[in-house]
C-alpha cells in the first residue's frame, strides 16, 4: 500500500493534523518523506494511532507512551507500567462504583430529606474522609488533581 499524506490519515483517524505533527515531535509517530510541504506516512501509522487512541483512554502520559512506542519498530511493552495502569484503573472503577451506587440511592430514597437518610449520611461521611486523606507520596496528587501550596497573601488582608 502507498504511503498516506498527512491529511489522508487525519481524515481516517479524526486526529488533527496538528495532532499528528506534535505526536511526530515527541516521538510516536515518524513521517517517511513529503509530497510538497505534506508529511507522508507509513499506513501502519493507522494501527499506531489506535494504539496511541487506546493509551490515552487508558490514562497513559505521552511521555509514557513515547517510551513504549518506537516511532519505527514494534513497541517495547513496559509490563510494570501496564500493571500500575491497571491497578490504578480498578482503583478508579471502585471509587466511580461506590459514586454511582451513592448517586442511585439518593435518587430513590425515600427519606423526606437526603440529610435525614442514614445510607445517605454514610455515603457523605466516606467521601469527606477519602478527600482528607494525605496524598499519595510518590506523585505528589489527591484524587488525580495537583495540591496547590497555601501562598502568603502578597498583601494584608482588609478588614
Amino acid at each position: 500500500m502507498r504511503d498516506l499524506d498527512i491529511t489522508e490519515v487525519a481524515r481516517r483517524t479524526g486526529v488533527p493534523a496538528s495532532t499528528l505533527r506534535f505526536y511526530e515531535t515527541k516521538g510516536l509517530l515518524s513521517s517517511t518523506g513529503r509530497r510538497g510541504l505534506r508529511r507522508l506516512f507509513n499506513p501502519d501509522v493507522l494501527e499506531r494511532l489506535a494504539l496511541i487512541a487506546l493509551g490515552r483512554e487508558a490514562g497513559f502520559s505521552l511521555d509514557e507512551l513515547a517510551r513504549m512506542f518506537a516511532p519505527d519498530g514494534p513497541p517495547r511493552i513496559d509490563r510494570e507500567l501496564l500493571s500500575a495502569k491497571a491497578e490504578e484503573l480498578d482503583r478508579t472503577i471502585r471509587r466511580l462504583s461506590a459514586m454511582r451506587d451513592g448517586l442511585r440511592h439518593a435518587a430513590n430514597c425515600p427519606a423526606p430529606s437526603h440529610m435525614a437518610c442514614p445510607r445517605f449520611r454514610q455515603f457523605l461521611s466516606a467521601a469527606t474522609a477519602s478527600r482528607q486523606r494525605p496524598a499519595h507520596a510518590s506523585h505528589g496528587s489527591e484524587g488525580g488533581r495537583t495540591r496547590r501550596r497555601k501562598q502568603a497573601p502578597s498583601r494584608p488582608a482588609r478588614e
